[in-house]
Parts: C-alpha cells; structure tokens; sequence
C-alpha cells in the first residue's frame, strides 16, 4: 500500500446532475468518481488507456466492487477521491479508495475495487506487462 503522503487524489465538484431528489449525490455516482480517479492515477503513471487498449492490446475492468457509504455529500460540494493500490497480482490490482469532504477530510465513502487486466480482444484475463507493473511501484 502507499504511503499516506504518497496516496493519490482527483478533485471533484458535485454538479446537480450528481444529486437526487433529495438534494445528496446519487449512490452511483461515487463509482463514477472513483472510476475517473482511477483513470487519472493511471494517467499520472504514464498510461493513457486507449494506448493501452490499441498499442498493447489490453484493457482494465473493474471485475469486483465493494462501496460503504458514511456521509452523504450534496450539490456542490468539492471533494478529493484517492486511490490507493492495495494489492498487485499478476492479472489484477485491488484498489482502495476513499471519496473525501475536501474542506475537513471527512470520509463520505470507501470503495474497495479489483482491477483485472485483459486482452482486448478476447477480453479474458492476462498478465499485467512488466513495464506497467514497474511504473505502479
């Protein structure tokens, strides 16, 4: 796992189109956020997925997700989602991460999601590239 001083975070504002009736941000949408936050963890790495997808025939998909909600958070609230690697397999990455109130730290919500990499074509699981695997240490 990373350091805390090395945990990856995306800032993220909550439009209204995040929001239900209630005026809190839909369920849903806190994958959303981690999902970008995800992208961008690999973006800051040197991997832009459509490269990955075209140039190494190999895409990322999120096979396994466990999300604990603590807080609601509500229209226009700016937060911070981080992504942590917890575990690194050959075919996969187990992620934690955790989508933040940014003005006191607040937890709002945990998400723990496994990664699984496959070949884009046949979309069944393989090794994670050893120039990848070095660039997530």
């Amino acid at each position: 796992m990373e350091r805390p001083d090395d945990v990856f975070r995306w800032p993220v504002r909550v439009y209204y189109e995040d929001t239900d009736a209630g005026g809190v941000v839909y369920h849903a949408r806190y994958l959303n956020f981690c999902e970008r936050a995800r992208t961008e963890w690999l973006r800051a790495r040197g991997w832009e997925q459509d490269a990955l997808r075209d140039d190494h025939r190999l895409q990322f998909v999120v096979a396994r997700v466990a999300v604990e909600y603590r807080r609601p958070a509500r229209f226009n609230d700016a937060l911070n989602v981080t992504c942590e690697v917890d575990c690194l397999r050959g075919a996969s990455i187990d992620f934690v991460q955790r989508v933040e109130h940014s003005a006191d730290s607040a937890v709002l919500c945990e998400v723990v999601a496994r990664a699984v990499c496959v070949d884009s074509d046949t979309m069944r699981p393989k090794p994670i590239p050893e120039a990848i695997l070095e660039s997530f240490a």
